[in-house]
């Protein structure tokens, strides 16, 4: 029942932040034909209710898990490493006039990515599979999309700088270090490096 619940929720999740991927011209469509203000509203409940239930049915699933392979203990340091490169990744979103975010366009939709891909190769259940997989498979059509419409990003100013960058990275190891070594344990029930 958990596999079914989180299946729903990722169709509906990701389907609403999947719009775009054929064309862009569907998302404009549907905001035409809502209005903005009914599409934004109807897209943040159904985003809403979506991670609700991938959050539940993964939760679920992971009380009787079905193993599909069991990764060596390898892949749960590679894993580690990769998630230092999405927090980063991830700062970059938000930390203004940082190269980072000037030189990739997209660095949230490589944040996802990459996490997908570290969560898929340290984990072996079924859930997992299912969760991260559809994650990184959104992550990679998004991205490609995306770079097709080549829409430059703007910055204020004089455009990005060394010290944006420094603070991108600065804020990216410290987020992965609170995440790493106290808060996915708290949050998620797993120590990454299984203390």
């Amino acid at each position: 029942m958990g596999l079914l619940i989180l299946t729903a929720g990722l169709m509906l999740f990701l389907g609403m932040h999947a719009v775009r991927i054929p064309n862009d011209q569907r998302r404009s469509g549907m905001m035409a034909r809502l209005g903005k203000s009914k599409y934004r509203t109807f897209f943040t409940v159904a985003s809403i209710v979506g991670l609700v239930l991938i959050v539940y049915g993964y939760g679920q699933a992971r009380l009787d898990p079905v193993f599909v392979w069991s990764p060596p203990a390898a892949m749960r340091h590679i894993a580690a490493l990769l998630m230092l490169f999405s927090m980063i990744l991830l700062a970059a979103c938000y930390v203004p006039m940082n190269h980072i975010k000037a030189k990739l366009q997209h660095p949230m939709t490589l944040s996802v990515k990459v996490w997908a891909l570290a969560h898929l190769i340290a984990n072996g259940s079924l859930a997992d599979i299912i969760l991260f997989g559809s994650f990184l498979v959104w992550a990679v059509l998004l991205f490609k999309t995306a770079r097709r419409r080549a829409i430059p990003m703007g910055f204020a100013g004089d455009g990005p700088t060394k010290v944006g960058t420094l603070m991108t990275v600065v804020v990216g190891v410290l987020g992965w270090l609170i995440f790493a070594a106290w808060l996915h344990v708290h949050l998620i029930g797993v120590s990454p490096f299984g203390r």
